[in-house]
């Protein structure tokens, strides 16, 4: 099997304060789902204007996370996603949590626009979607076992990765959160 290129660790805090904008981390995800495309598109997108877009693109590029590339027709040039992935550090600072909180808000932004919208999407696709809720009882060892067990699987489907999607293949946004439960005391329910 083919080793498929690593996520991008972010440690910079200022980095992390950066990809706490909304907007950006909007742009980010887009950009990593669908491939190239130009300021204008991204607003079209993510509900901003293309200038708005542009400056944010270019906030992103300056951290090396996103880049210009060349037009096809020769005008408005493109942005692309240079990552495969961001991952945070362990230890989620002030910084990182901001970063967090603003992928988690285009989480739930994602997941609304499906629900509020799914009926217009072809029957076979509304079917594929899914919506799974666990509740785990395991070691902290264990869920970074499981965790990376799910990374594995998916990674190879990472849309910038992937270079064999068929024809009908469409973006899909996946959203994984394993977090302890803070109001459980950790004993187990008799």
């Amino acid at each position: 099997m083919t080793e498929l290129p690593p996520r991008e660790r972010v440690r910079d805090a200022a980095l992390m304060r950066a990809l706490a904008h909304p907007l950006r981390a909007a742009l980010l995800d887009y950009l990593g789902a669908v491939g190239p495309r130009t300021a204008s598109e991204c607003g079209e997108a993510v509900d901003s204007s293309a200038s708005n877009c542009s400056w944010h693109l270019r906030q992103l590029a300056s951290f090396g996370l996103v880049e210009r590339v060349d037009a096809e027709d020769g005008r408005e040039r493109p942005w692309r996603a240079k990552h495969v992935g961001l991952e945070l550090e362990d230890n989620l600072d002030p910084a990182a949590l901001g970063m967090a909180a603003a992928m988690l808000g285009q989480d739930q932004q994602l997941t609304q626009r499906f629900l509020d919208t799914r009926e217009q999407l072809e029957p076979e696709w509304q079917a594929a979607a899914g919506f799974n809720f666990y509740a785990l009882r395991v070691t902290p060892s264990e869920l970074t076992e499981l965790v990376g067990q799910i990374d594995a699987l998916l990674r190879p489907y990472v849309a910038p990765i992937r270079q064999d999607a068929p024809g009908d293949a469409r973006p899909v946004h996946v959203g994984l959160r394993a977090v302890p439960r803070i109001e459980a005391d950790g004993k187990p329910s008799r």
